[in-house]
């Protein structure tokens, strides 16, 4: 039988002691720069459960097999975590000061765009270390209030098989957009962020889904990953494509691929709630090294270079090739030019034979019409 993950079995007489501690853990999280904090119970409903089996079921995960794996651990949170009863879900936004700089590069083709959650610090560490004083805040207090309650917990920032936008929606931080990220009035520029807790908390209520009629997320993603259903299939994502493939690019999508060299923002750029986003978080703030980086620069980086230069950056865990072969792709969507040509002549003979097949791609490219694509400037 399945162990009851509400709160309530908590006794009648406890209930406002947690609501208290419900209300103190939300001051804390905003004292720590969490901007929204929620409770919900550990349950993960039906219909995110058949959601998921459906996308996974239709290969939309592509070859990102830890999607596939541990898919019980996902719909049943006490299998990851047996002491839970809730779950604490955070909002941590990130939206770099220079924004409009890296949505302007978009029609600089021989700029590199970068998707803005990897223009700063890994936020896999920075949201983690976050949960860690929100949990020691929570030990704190737990001691002052006399309550006594056995407190153990489990930190998470896409970091486990946790369903983050399902416990962000149930917990009314977020809700989830046609593109399957979070939406908050703040926009999407955030990163989520889970503990899974031992306290029996109160329940917040569920946030209400404010897309309407909507659709240009669907319309402006460049290669129509986006599903009428609000489903990404990742085998023809630019994110997917930049950041979790590590095979050749597609040949019909490089085109696509423009001079996005990691990751594409164009769903979130064109959302009207993103209009509301504030800067975020100092962590978050854009690496001088990306800020109108010329691909041919980056193109001449040695593999040294690269480590050094996005040590503590996501951009780091896809690798010195695949590095390269973004950029090959995105030089030959820059436009014939002898700098563009000499740059990648210079790595023809390139020993990574993923590297020298995007080059030869990019060299006879130039001979290719570009469509054109209406500016999101």
């Amino acid at each position: 039988m399945q162990k009851n993950l509400s709160v309530e079995a908590t006794g009648e007489s406890e209930k406002p002691a947690y609501a208290a501690l419900a209300a103190k853990i939300k001051e804390f999280g905003v004292n720590l720069g969490f901007s929204a904090v929620g409770i919900t119970d550990a349950a993960v409903r039906r219909d995110a459960g058949r959601r998921l089996a459906r996308w996974l079921d239709r290969a939309c995960h592509g070859r990102m097999d830890y999607m596939a794996k541990n898919v019980d651990l996902r719909l049943f949170p006490e299998k990851l975590f047996p002491e839970v009863r809730s779950v604490v879900s955070v909002r941590l936004p990130y939206l770099p000061a220079s924004a409009g700089a890296g949505e302007c590069a978009l029609t600089h083709p021989e700029v590199a765009a970068v998707a803005r959650y990897a223009q700063g610090r890994d936020y896999h560490k920075v949201v983690r270390r976050r949960l860690q004083s929100l949990a020691d805040a929570i030990r704190r207090e737990i001691g002052v209030s006399g309550l006594g309650a056995p407190f153990v917990y489990r930190a998470f920032s896409d970091s486990a098989p946790v369903m983050e936008v399902e416990f962000a929606c149930r917990s009314g931080i977020a809700w989830r957009g046609k593109h399957s990220l979070s939406v908050s009035r703040e926009g999407s520029w955030h990163f989520l962020g889970e503990l899974y807790t031992s306290l029996p908390l109160p329940p917040d209520a569920p946030a209400e889904n404010r897309c309407g009629r909507c659709r240009r997320c669907i319309d402006a993603c460049p290669t129509r990953a986006i599903g009428e259903s609000g489903e990404v299939d990742a085998r023809v994502c630019l994110s997917y494509l930049t950041i979790e493939w590590r095979g050749a690019i597609p040949i019909e999508l490089r085109r696509a691929l423009g001079n996005r060299i990691y990751g594409c923002d164009d769903c979130q750029i064109v959302c009207p709630w993103n209009r509301f986003a504030k800067t975020g978080d100092a962590a978050f703030t854009a690496q001088s090294e990306l800020t109108g980086a010329r691909l041919v620069d980056l193109f001449a980086w040695s593999e040294a270079d690269f480590d050094a230069r996005f040590s503590g950056s996501p951009i780091r865990r896809i690798g010195y090739e695949c590095w390269l072969r973004n950029v090959a792709v995105a030089l030959g969507n820059a436009g014939d030019a002898p700098e563009i040509r000499a740059a990648l002549a210079a790595r023809a003979d390139d020993s990574s034979p993923l590297v020298r097949e995007h080059v030869r791609w990019a060299l006879d490219s130039f001979s290719i019409p570009f469509p054109v694509r209406p500016s999101l400037c």
